[in-house]
């Protein structure tokens, strides 16, 4: 009876020591028992074993190392003969996919557009009288033809088109040039010579609060390239204020508020209907007194036709410049897309407040960039900034090498 009672006894205490084990390797609520430790993949030593018996064990003096005392984990870190696996792809995918919902990610670097993707209608334009003249083995009347009509549809102008045909009839017979290729590379560097300039950057006066003032007629997008303008100049470090000078349109303001918002610059603006030139000069005692580099300054929309417009903006110009303002910069906004209606424009405006510089928006969606040509040969205002796109990367300084290339691309 005594033998029964202690084997009873033996087998509780084995049934408790099992449960008891079971219990511990439990590694959650699940009920799964957690897998053992993953033993390291070890490389067979490049070492040859010594002798004839079966190769050293890992270990031992084969190069692979010791192993750990018993309890202690493996080491991967630093040992060349351990193969630590690569996670597969499902597991990169869940990684990559964790990174985006937590918005984690290289911000890459804004690309700048190139001309020759973002001029595709005045390209195609220009193609098809390319196509023509060198389909022909020699240089003809049609040649010419083709590149007066080329030049007109562009809105070059009659007057300049006749001016830069009369040059290219002199070179073409003082070098002796009888292929169409060589004349239409002729054309393409006389272009370009027609639109070279001294300096298109953007001007910033030394110990002042620099105002640049963007003028220009109703709809040529005055204001989003003051916003996407600010936007650039504060990437590059600069501090500064914009001010809502068009106080006559309200969405004018509130679309130029949500810019400075987006830019993070100062905004100043004024009651409705109320006195630009107020607006101006508040612009500039704030930036003077927050030590600002630069007022960007909206005006009203006005007919280059209006005297008494035009007589409002001059006052805007003498209230900006007033210490410790110091304009700058008079930027002439046009679109591109009027043609030589923006030739006149920026005549009057010329008259009225010493046009500094011209942006042409909307040259992507254009086959009238021979605007170009017009404003700088007959006014003399360089075009500094162009509009290729909505973005605001989009807004880039004016290549006159790569216009042209890009006007004459097959």
């Amino acid at each position: 009876m005594e033998i029964v009672i202690l084997l009873v006894v033996l087998a509780v205490v084995l049934v408790g020591s099992t449960v008891a084990f079971v219990v511990t390797r439990r590694g959650r609520s699940d009920g799964y028992l957690e897998a053992p430790p993953a033993r390291p993949v070890i490389r067979p030593s490049s070492r040859p074993a010594t002798g004839t018996g079966p190769a050293d064990p890992p270990g031992a003096s084969s190069g692979v190392g010791t192993l750990p005392p018993p309890g202690e984990a493996p080491s991967l870190e630093g040992d060349p003969d351990v193969l630590v696996p690569e996670p597969d792809e499902a597991t990169v995918a869940e990684i990559e996919e964790a990174l985006a919902e937590a918005e984690i990610g290289i911000v890459e670097e804004a690309v700048r557009p190139r001309f020759r993707d973002r001029l595709a209608k005045a390209r195609g334009l220009f193609s098809g009288y390319v196509g023509s003249i060198l389909s022909r083995s020699t240089i003809d009347a049609d040649t010419w033809d083709d590149l007066e009509e080329a030049l007109l549809r562009a809105d070059v102008g009659i007057g300049l088109t006749t001016e830069v045909l009369d040059d290219l009839r002199m070179e073409v017979k003082a070098k002796g040039i009888t292929q169409p290729e060589a004349l239409l590379e002729q054309l393409k560097g006389d272009l370009k010579v027609r639109l070279q300039v001294p300096d298109r950057s953007l001007t910033l006066r030394q110990g002042a609060t620099n105002v640049w003032l963007f003028v220009g007629v109703n709809g040529v997008g005055k204001t989003t390239t003051i916003g996407k303008l600010a936007k650039l100049q504060v990437a590059e470090g600069r501090k500064v204020v914009m001010a809502a000078g068009d106080t006559f349109r309200a969405a004018a303001a509130e679309q130029l508020g949500m810019w400075a918002e987006r830019a993070g610059t100062d905004f100043v603006r004024g009651a409705e209907g109320g006195d630009p030139s107020s607006v101006i000069f508040d612009a500039v005692q704030r930036a003077d007194a927050r030590d600002a580099d630069l007022v960007l300054a909206d005006t009203a929309g006005r007919l280059h036709t209006k005297t008494n417009l035009m007589d409002e903006l001059r006052k805007v110009r003498r209230v900006a410049e007033k210490p410790p303002g110091a304009v700058s910069e008079v930027l002439l906004v046009l679109d591109a897309t009027t043609g030589q209606n923006g030739l006149t424009q920026a005549q009057q405006f010329l008259d009225a407040v010493d046009v500094t510089g011209v942006v042409l928006t909307k040259l992507d969606g254009s086959a009238k960039g021979g605007i170009v040509l017009a404003i700088q040969s007959e006014l003399g205002i360089p075009v500094k900034l162009v509009g290729l796109g909505e973005t605001i990367d989009d807004l880039v300084a004016f290549d006159p090498d790569e216009f042209v290339e890009a006007l004459f691309a097959a």
